[in-house]
């Protein structure tokens, strides 16, 4: 249980990847606050089985794109659990799969928003805590977007490279004071996010309908990302910091 003792906030933890997050690091050994933006029932499911392990657990609601709701959830989690030591912002939505002459400002706005100025955001309000304890932990989860910067999708590549960046300056700032800054950056993952990117793209209706094609036979599931948030947060990782994993198989099976 190698985080017995450490307080988690994650976000947009309430289904798919964030869910899983949560779970492992409860798994081993955290207390875990669990961020959900309208879905408060699915929140209050990951809460339940998280206490159901003997850890302290909350369900905070809460808006990531708007600085007064961090404010306001990472005050709740300080009350109810302590100062948070491990901090993974995984909340994101998808851009709509426009060209840049045809994207919104406001759709622009509101996945960068949520992606990186949410990052900057949360990580000032837990900073100070973090400073204080014997190790801190900050995981970005990115994309593989990151990678191949696709078109019609501006929004969400121009967010988590800004996110990237974000996490990248980090690292640098918050190594004196023993935070680990790194990032995970998923590629295709059997979500519901993931459902609706593929059924819109491609018109796949099941995931497992993609399995032969992809790397060692199977879409990326949520444990996968969750297994390299929890090495990273975990004691086994004593010197990596300003890293990015891809979490992705390598890339597309047909680049073997």
């Amino acid at each position: 249980m190698s985080l017995s003792g450490r307080i988690a906030l994650v976000t947009g933890a309430g289904r798919g990847i964030g869910r899983s997050i949560a779970l492992g690091l409860a798994e081993d050994g955290a207390d875990v606050a669990v961020n959900y933006r309208r879905d408060e029932a699915s929140a209050n499911e990951v809460v339940a089985a998280i206490t159901a392990m003997g850890r302290r657990a909350i369900a905070v609601q809460g808006s990531v794109d708007s600085y007064e709701d961090d404010e306001a959830m990472v005050a709740k989690v300080i009350e109810a659990l302590g100062p948070v030591g491990i901090l993974v912002h995984n909340a994101g939505i998808a851009s709509r799969g426009q060209s840049v002459v045809d994207t919104e400002p406001r759709e622009l706005n509101r996945v960068m928003a949520t992606h990186a100025l949410a990052g900057h955001y949360l990580s000032k309000l837990v900073l100070p805590g973090m400073k204080g304890q014997s190790r801190g932990d900050i995981v970005m989860i990115s994309s593989a977007a990151t990678k191949s910067l696709r078109g019609n999708g501006a929004p969400y590549n121009m967010a988590k490279a800004a996110l990237e960046a974000l996490a990248y300056t980090l690292a640098k700032e918050a190594r004196p004071d023993g935070i680990r800054v790194n990032i995970v950056a998923p590629g295709l993952v059997e979500t519901e996010m993931g459902r609706r990117l593929m059924r819109a793209s491609a018109g796949v209706e099941d995931l497992r309908d993609l399995d032969a094609s992809m790397p060692f036979g199977r879409v990326c599931q949520p444990e996968d990302v969750a297994n390299a948030v929890r090495f990273f947060v975990s004691e086994q990782n004593t010197y990596l910091t300003g890293e990015r994993v891809y979490v992705d198989g390598g890339g597309p099976a047909s680049s073997f």
